[in-house]
């Protein structure tokens, strides 16, 4: 299997170093333009402190533009 032959490396070798972040506060249209405008599919979202809270990827964002789309055609 080819991951058995990695040569030794590890993970902090292929990472990110000092990702592309977000805060938990950002707008979702702030972090939609984001991602549609960079080459990441996903963000690091992070608390007021740098923490690591959670992930935001391109189809949180779709399904929550899809979810405000059917909302407003319900009021309409």
């Amino acid at each position: 299997m080819l991951l058995n032959k990695t040569n030794g490396k590890v993970v902090g070798d292929l990472m990110t170093p000092a990702p592309l972040v977000v805060r938990e506060t950002t707008n979702l249209e702030d972090a939609a333009k984001l991602l549609l405008e960079t080459k990441y599919r996903r963000l690091p979202v992070v608390d007021a402190d740098g923490k690591l809270v959670g992930i935001i990827t391109r189809g949180n964002v779709v399904r929550a533009a899809l979810q405000i789309k059917h909302a407003m055609e319900r009021k309409a």
